[in-house]
C-alpha cells in the first residue's frame, strides 16, 4: 500500500491560469494552497503570468489554430487532453483533479481508456456550485465515470441524494477556508479609529461586496436605501462600477484584495442578498470572520455556512424587500453583534488539512 501511495502523482486540470489574475474563490484557495504545504505534482492550465515553483506545468494555448480545431472537433479542451497525454506514463498511478469542468471528464475517461490507463488513474471532481448540475440520466453516467465528488456543504450532498436515484461514487465535503490572519475582528477602539480614518465616524456601516450581476441582489439593497429609512447609516458598495446618486450610499468600485479586510472590519453589517443557490459564499465568511453581523439569503449553501441562523440572520424570501427592511431594523435595536465564532471556523489551514487528507486517501490504490 505504501509503495503504491508513493508512486501516485497528482494532476490538477484547471480552466483558469494558476495563479490567476482574476478574482475567484477557488482560484484564490488554490493559490494559497500551492504557496504552502501541498501534494499536487502537475498543473494543466493556460499560461499564467508567473508560475509556482513547486509543481510541474503543462500549459495549454489558445491560438487561432487551436480555436479552429476546437470548432472542427467540437471540443473546447483539446489542448488540455494533449497536455495530459504528455504527462501520463503506463507504469505510474495518477490522481486527476478536475475543478467544475463537467464537459472535460468524459473525454479524459476516453483518453485513459485508449491509453489503457483507466485502472491506473482516479478522477476527483471538485464542484463549487450547490444544486445538481446535470440531469438525472447524464448525472448518473457522470458519477459512474469518476471516483470521487467533492462538495462544499453537507446540504449540497443532500440535494444530490434527493435528486439522483443513485450516486455510484464516493462523496466528500470540503468547506471553503480563508486566511484568519488577514480576516479577523478589531477591538472596539481599533474599529472606531478605522471609522475615523475612513470618514465613517458615528455611522452604522453596511457593506455589500460582490460582482455586480443581477443574481447578486445589489438592486434590491439599493431600493432599501432609496427609501432612506435607516438613520445614521451608510452603505458601502464594493465591486460595482455604478455611481448612482443615492443618499447614504458610497460606491467604492473595485478594491484590491489586499485592502478588502479593512472594509469588512469597519462594517457593522454585511449584506449577502444573493438571489441564486450559492455554493458557499466566500465573502460571507470573510465578513463573518471580521466580526460583521451578517444578513443573508437562505439559499443554497448559505444556511449551512451560517449554521442555520446561529451565526447570522437568514432571509427566507430573499426577493422580499420588506423582509430585508425588517431584518435591518431589528439589527439596529441590538446593543452589539450577538454572534461569536468558534476559533478557527472556516480557517484556510483547516481547509488545507482537509484537502491534503482527501488527496492522500485517494492516492492509495
Amino acid at each position: 500500500m505504501n509503495q503504491n501511495f508513493k508512486k501516485c502523482s497528482v494532476i490538477l486540470i484547471s480552466q483558469s491560469e494558476l495563479p490567476s489574475s482574476k478574482i475567484g474563490s477557488w482560484t484564490t484557495l488554490y493559490k494559497n494552497y500551492l504557496e504552502g504545504n501541498h501534494v499536487i505534482d502537475y498543473i494543466i492550465c493556460p499560461e499564467p503570468d508567473s508560475k509556482f515553483t513547486t509543481v510541474t506545468y503543462q500549459c495549454t494555448s489558445n491560438t487561432f489554430i487551436d480555436r479552429i480545431k476546437s470548432k472542427i472537433y467540437k471540443k473546447s479542451h483539446l489542448n488540455a487532453l494533449s497536455a495530459l497525454k504528455k504527462i501520463l506514463k503506463k507504469e505510474e498511478n495518477y490522481l486527476i483533479q478536475v475543478v467544475d469542468n463537467f464537459k472535460i471528464v468524459p473525454d479524459v475517461v476516453t483518453l485513459l481508456q485508449e491509453m489503457e490507463l483507466r485502472n491506473n488513474c482516479k478522477i476527483q471532481f471538485f464542484y463549487h456550485g450547490f444544486p445538481p448540475f446535470l440531469d438525472i440520466e447524464k448525472g448518473e453516467q457522470f458519477f459512474k465515470s469518476i471516483n470521487e465528488m467533492v462538495l462544499l456543504t453537507q446540504d449540497s450532498y443532500q440535494a444530490h441524494l434527493d435528486f439522483y436515484a443513485s450516486l455510484p461514487c464516493k462523496f466528500s465535503i470540503l468547506p471553503n477556508g480563508i486566511d484568519l490572519i488577514k480576516f479577523h475582528p478589531l477591538e472596539a477602539t481599533e474599529k472606531q479609529q478605522l471609522k475615523e480614518i475612513l470618514h465613517l465616524t458615528g455611522k452604522k456601516v453596511f457593506l455589500w461586496c460582490s460582482q455586480d450581476r443581477p443574481k447578486k441582489g445589489l438592486d434590491l439593497v439599493l431600493e432599501l436605501w432609496k427609501k432612506n429609512t435607516f438613520p445614521n447609516s451608510v452603505l458601502l458598495v464594493i465591486g460595482s462600477s455604478r455611481n448612482d446618486d443615492i443618499p447614504g450610499v458610497s460606491f467604492l468600485g473595485r478594491i484590491p484584495n489586499s485592502e478588502l479586510p479593512q472594509y469588512y472590519q469597519v462594517s457593522d453589517v454585511y449584506l449577502f442578498p444573493t438571489l441564486c443557490q450559492e455554493g458557499f459564499g466566500l465573502s460571507l465568511i470573510e465578513a463573518l470572520s471580521c466580526g460583521s453581523y451578517c444578513i443573508a439569503s437562505a439559499l443554497g449553501g448559505v444556511p449551512e455556512v451560517l449554521h442555520y441562523g446561529k451565526f447570522g440572520k437568514l432571509i427566507a424570501n430573499p426577493d422580499s424587500i420588506p423582509e430585508w427592511e425588517t431584518a435591518i431594523n431589528e439589527y439596529l435595536t441590538l446593543p452589539n453583534n450577538p454572534y461569536e465564532l468558534p476559533k478557527d471556523l472556516y480557517s484556510f489551514e483547516e481547509w488545507r488539512k482537509g484537502m491534503n487528507s482527501i488527496i492522500n486517501e485517494a492516492k492509495i490504490f
